[in-house]
């Protein structure tokens, strides 16, 4: 089958340079047969990163694109909290650079007006939308989002593509939260695999919103493979999710900067 995984990092995963740690992912993903990866954010992480600190992440993540053009797609990392820095990485890395995606984390819940600027960008440049969504037993860190703020940003704008990042992390309250907004994608990556989860955000959702992602180097591939692989679904099912509906969401963006599918 075809598999294109949502979402990886470089954490977790040996090496000094970008360029050693994605050829060590690629590695990994090599093993299990995973052809392409979607990355996003540098090699050191900030709950609340300056403009300088996003803009070296993402020179991070252009590096190991370079390195890897045909296999390695950049999500470009942003912050609501610095609108205007934002606006100018998403026009270096994606409108005149090679990444495709966009990737937000935990600086300010995503449902807030500052990321409406943000959004309507990425729209007119077909870039995808990867917003980290958690519930969390303990309670979220400030800031960090929930599905249900994500749900809120994509009523306002629903011409964007959004991928729910761990779905929450609890999957029945994360899938339920987003399953009247079409334009949500669910990214079943990080958590433990629990038997019935994937089963249920097929139930939901349909398979065509759901999508595979392992956040590896912090969870492995094989783990979150096993549940699409494990899950009592159709082998159709499963090829959608593997790999067919990621690869249908940036179809658009590829084929404008001609690249190879």
């Amino acid at each position: 089958m075809l598999i294109w995984d949502a979402h990886t990092h470089f954490s977790g995963v040996d090496g000094d340079t970008p360029e050693q740690r994605i050829e060590n992912l690629l590695r990994f993903a090599d093993r299990m047969d995973v052809e392409r990866l979607c990355v996003s954010m540098g090699l050191k992480w900030t709950h609340d990163p300056s403009p300088a600190e996003l803009r070296q992440s993402n020179e991070d993540v252009l590096r190991a694109v370079k390195r890897f053009p045909d296999r390695v797609y950049g999500f470009v990392y942003l912050s609501p909290k610095h609108v205007e820095a934002s606006l100018a990485e998403l026009d270096r890395c994606v409108r005149d650079g090679p990444m495709v995606g966009v990737k937000i984390w935990v600086a300010m819940r995503c449902n807030a007006p500052e990321l409406d600027p943000l959004v309507r960008r990425a729209v007119a440049l077909k870039a995808i939308i990867l917003q980290h969504t958690y519930v969390k037993t303990t309670g979220n860190l400030p800031g960090e989002s929930t599905p249900d703020d994500l749900a809120q940003l994509a009523r306002r704008h629903p011409d964007a593509t959004f991928l729910c990042g761990h779905t929450g992390g609890n999957v029945a309250l994360g899938v339920r939260a987003i399953r009247d907004c079409k334009n949500v994608f669910a990214d079943l990556c990080g958590s433990d695999p629990c038997a019935g989860m994937t089963e249920l955000a097929v139930r939901e959702l349909g398979a065509n919103r759901v999508l595979y992602g392992s956040d590896a180097g912090g969870r492995s591939f094989g783990s979150q493979l096993a549940k699409v692989f494990g899950a009592s679904i159709s082998e159709s099912a499963k090829k959608l999710i593997l790999g067919e509906n990621l690869k249908r969401l940036l179809t658009p963006i590829l084929k404008q900067k001609g690249v190879k599918l």
